[in-house]
């Protein structure tokens, strides 16, 4: 009887090493998922950027200021959308995750701030 505690106990101590061992690897994962996430944040904002600069290139050529305010709006507008998914958008902390969503006066001020400054 007692060999069959001992092998009781010897199989909860495996399973419990098993699943800590599960539990690293999920932690693992869900830290590179947070790396993947911010990376793609980031890479779309400076896809983003370059292309309000194209298109700011190519309104100044072609366009008439009128047109080139309402771009910027748009381009803004995308910037609150990637601050509302819970992203910096400002320069200094551009594309990480926002904890708990707390507001960043620097993120505000790229999106909000007068077009002719």
């Amino acid at each position: 009887m007692s060999m069959d505690k001992r092998s009781l106990y010897d199989g909860l101590n495996q399973l419990e090493s098993e699943l800590q061992n599960s539990l690293n690897n999920l932690a693992e994962m869900k830290q590179s998922l947070q790396e993947i996430v911010e990376k793609n944040t980031t890479l779309e904002l400076e896809n983003q950027r370059l292309r309000e600069h194209i298109r700011e290139l190519n309104l100044v050529a072609d366009a008439p200021a009128e047109s080139a305010k309402q771009e910027l709006s748009k381009s803004r507008m995308n910037l609150e959308k990637i601050y509302e998914e819970g992203f910096h958008v400002c320069y200094d902390l551009y594309g990480s995750r926002r904890e708990h969503d707390e507001p960043c006066a620097f993120c505000l001020e790229v999106i909000y701030r007068e077009s002719g400054k």
